[in-house]
């Protein structure tokens, strides 16, 4: 057994060293080219942003091929060359697939880059990288399946059980489908939404009782962050399902309102004045809209409204809180007696 060992370890010092010295060379000249390149290149071309995401897959590649073309050169007759064979074309199918998704994951930050965020055109920048990132990820789940496939035929046995697969493919589709029919629904929901673009990339929803942004969009969930900095993790099925409130679908300008309840006894008038002050004085107010009216009365008071503009949810809110304050404070200093009371007549018996 050990002169068999030592006569194997003989066979393989030649083959094995030519093989270990053109890995090598070739790590080696694809460090230099790759060197080269990056030092003659801008930083932000299109090829530079591939490269820059596959380099380090595509130089495993090319060191499998040149392995990969080195055993095949070798003599048959080598113990285990087969079984090595085998272990190479199945490492360099999963190299390939890694670098498959690391080139296509790169075309999003490349759409991006050549659509940047410029004034006046937020909305068409914000639709792009929506949809870019649904495709990219619909296709990167694409690639690793096709690469486990095609890892997977490497091996004799697996295709030898092509045709019993083939046969039995009818019931295995259903009870796979029944099984994934989560999963498959919400990728489906994934691509109807990058076409139809319900939301985008930081829009403002209100979802469940809660004001959040759009922060991620992946295949099969969104990522919302609410305004006290939470996340909100729904599926992208939900979103079909399931009306939403879009607050920057076109545009980000929104209408607020502050609702306060005074006595009958309250003018009007000298509101309107102070909220028209307010406004006039605060920065948060976009100078687009401004009104105030008596929207209900009960028994007891009536209800006025403050309605005003903002340019965006945020500055909306923070408008709403402000006036609120100042005009409770002004009832409260000028017309504390016009406040909300309960009245009530005394009978003497």
């Amino acid at each position: 057994m050990l002169e068999s060992f030592e006569a194997g370890l003989t066979a393989w010092l030649w083959p094995g060293f030519s093989a270990i010295l053109g890995v090598l060379a070739t790590y080696v000249v694809y460090r230099l080219a790759l060197a080269v390149f990056r030092h003659f290149s801008a930083s932000r071309t299109v090829l530079r942003l591939f490269l820059d995401a596959a380099a380090r897959a595509l130089g495993v590649v090319f060191c499998l091929l040149t392995l990969t073309g080195m055993l095949k050169a070798a003599p048959p007759d080598l113990p285990l060359i087969a079984a090595i064979q085998q272990i190479t074309t199945l490492l360099l199918v999963l190299a390939i697939t890694w670098a498959a998704v690391r080139l296509t994951s790169a075309i999003g930050e490349v759409i991006v880059a050549m659509n940047p965020v410029l004034e006046g055109q937020w909305k068409r920048a914000r639709k792009v990288e929506t949809q870019t990132r649904f495709l990219v990820r619909a296709l990167n789940i694409l690639i690793v399946i096709i690469g486990l496939g095609a890892a997977l035929m490497t091996f004799e046995s697996v295709q030898h059980m092509g045709a019993s697969l083939l046969a039995s493919a009818g019931v295995g589709g259903l009870i796979l489908g029944f099984a994934a029919r989560p999963v498959l629904s919400n990728l489906l929901a994934g691509m109807q939404i990058a076409l139809t673009q319900p939301f985008r990339i930081d829009d403002v929803l209100h979802v469940q009782g809660e004001w959040c942004w759009v922060e991620e969009v992946t295949a099969t969930y969104v990522v919302l962050r609410v305004w006290d900095l939470r996340r909100l993790v729904v599926p992208l099925q939900w979103f079909i399902e399931n009306p939403f409130q879009n607050w920057s679908r076109n545009t980000s300008d929104l209408l607020g309102a502050v609702f306060i309840w005074v006595d009958y006894t309250m003018p009007v008038e000298p509101l309107r004045q102070e909220f028209d002050r307010v406004l006039s004085e605060s920065k948060l107010w976009d100078g687009g809209f401004s009104s105030v009216q008596v929207t209900d009365s009960s028994d007891q008071a009536i209800q006025i409204r403050f309605l005003m503009s903002a340019s965006d949810s945020s500055r909306n809110w923070d408008l709403r809180c402000a006036v609120r304050e100042a005009m409770v404070t002004f009832i409260q200093q000028h017309y504390p007696a016009q406040l909300p009371r309960l009245r009530a007549r005394v009978v003497e018996n």
